[in-house]
Order: C-alpha cells, then sequence, then structure tokens
C-alpha cells in the first residue's frame, strides 16, 4: 500500500514544568521547567499515525521547506497549557508547480491525504489538481471552502468549528464530509456515530490526524463507512487520553 500525504509540517514541542506560584509582577503562573519533549506534528503527525497502524505501508510525504515549531508550556500535574508559542513565517513557501513525476506519485498512490492548515503551502488550484489525479482523496483542511475546490474529494474532515465555517456548502454535501465532535463522535451523511468511551481527556493535541490517518486506512481495507468511523472513533479515545501528542497503542494495528 502506498499513500501519499501532502500538508504543512511541523514540530510540536511540549515543556513541562511545575507550577507552584503566581508572579509578583503579573497575575501568570511561573513554570519551573523539568522535561522536553518533542514530535513531528500536522501533517508530519499523519505520517507516524500511519506508520504506526501498520507495517505494510509506504508512505511518501510532501511538505514545505519553512521550519514550524509549535511550543506548549505545560503545568505536568495537571496536564494544563499555560501558553502556546508558534514560530512560523507568516507565508509559506509554496508546494509550486507539478511536475510529470509528481502526478505520476499521486495517480500511483493508494491513498492520497491533504492535510492542509491552510498557512500558504497549498492552494485552492493544487487541491483541485491533486484530486482530479488521484485514486482516493481525503482532506482535513482549515481553509474556506467551495465546491470547484472539493469536488473530486472522496471525504472531507472537519471539527465542528470548520463546518459552522462552511456550513452551507457542507449542508448541501453530507456525503462527502466527516464532521468530528471530540467526546461525541462523529456525524457523517445525516448519521451520528457516538464515541464509544466518551470521557473527560487529558490532551486533545493530534486527535484530528489521528482520525484521518485511521479512518483511510479502516476504509481502504474495507470499504465499509461504518465500521471506518467506529474504528477512528475508538483509536482517537486512546490517543487523547495520552499526553502530548501522542500515537495508538498497538492493539489497533490494522496491517
Amino acid at each position: 500500500m502506498v499513500i501519499l500525504v501532502i500538508g504543512e509540517l511541523c514540530i510540536d514541542k511540549f515543556i513541562y514544568g511545575d507550577v507552584n506560584r503566581i508572579c509578583p509582577e503579573a497575575p501568570i503562573p511561573i513554570l519551573n521547567p523539568s522535561e522536553t519533549k518533542e514530535n513531528k506534528g500536522m501533517s508530519g503527525n499523519v505520517v507516524e499515525n500511519l506508520k504506526s497502524l501498520c507495517d505494510d505501508v509506504e508512505v511518501i510525504h510532501w511538505h514545505q521547506s519553512d521550519e514550524i515549531t509549535k511550543t506548549r508550556f505545560v503545568d505536568k500535574k495537571t496536564n494544563q497549557m499555560l501558553l502556546r508559542v508558534d514560530n512560523e513565517q507568516s507565508q509559506l513557501s509554496p508546494l509550486g508547480p507539478l511536475s510529470s513525476e509528481d502526478f505520476e506519485t499521486i495517480s500511483k498512490s493508494d491513498i492520497v491525504i491533504i492535510s492542509d492548515y491552510n498557512k500558504g503551502y497549498l492552494s485552492n488550484s493544487d487541491i483541485i489538481n491533486i484530486s482530479k489525479s488521484a485514486k482516493f482523496t481525503i482532506l482535513d483542511s482549515k481553509r474556506p471552502l467551495f465546491w470547484e475546490t472539493i469536488e473530486n474529494i472522496d471525504f472531507i474532515k472537519l471539527n465542528m468549528y470548520e463546518y459552522f465555517n462552511n456550513r452551507e456548502l457542507v449542508d448541501k454535501h453530507v456525503e462527502k464530509f466527516l464532521i468530528t465532535k471530540g467526546d461525541k463522535g462523529v456525524t457523517f451523511n445525516g448519521k451520528d456515530y457516538l464515541s464509544p468511551d466518551p470521557q473527560e481527556t487529558i490532551d486533545v493535541s493530534g486527535a484530528g490526524d489521528t482520525f484521518t490517518s485511521s479512518f483511510s486506512l479502516k476504509y481502504y481495507l474495507t470499504n465499509d463507512i461504518g465500521e471506518s468511523i467506529k474504528y477512528a472513533n475508538e483509536v482517537c479515545v486512546n490517543v487523547v487520553n495520552k499526553k502530548g501528542v501522542s500515537l495508538p497503542d498497538k492493539k489497533f494495528k490494522l496491517c
């Protein structure tokens, strides 16, 4: 199985520490750092999830050359995030024109996942051209969407905030949209698929990437929308009950 992942890449950095007092100069907590963890985020987290869920997969990753770092300062005891600092360019280097070799890679891939954070790497035209050439495409996007952009996309994953930003389009094409709602599960084509174990989560960082990855793999293997959503919900419950941006347990491995 060959999967092509296209989208912005970042480094997720978590600085954990203890908070024992409030700053005398301003009403903010003082963090004493004790531990730092780093991992690949955004489209990089999609890639890592795919590899953790399937050994028999070749993942090709296209991403920008610019560096993005998201640093989260977290109270270790409560896992409460106190501050996030993003270090990134205001406009990333774009994907640019695709070559004949690029289009061949797209067309030969079994799955194309577009992990679009709308930071300048991809344009609407890029998404249109990629999806026209792909066998099967899933889009996870932060941009305002138009029918021309999604016409050739098989599934689009949005969270509730993104749904409300695109509500008119989504409600006209419910058969394309997977709306993730946290502990309330997922809505697809007018049907709610409840979370198997709704509970208070420890950390939701990267949960959308996990859903996109696990749903894509399961749907490719089964062609069953209900089973794929159920499986993706179960995997997401597993990762949000861990600290930071985490990968699924081995028991969820598909191949």
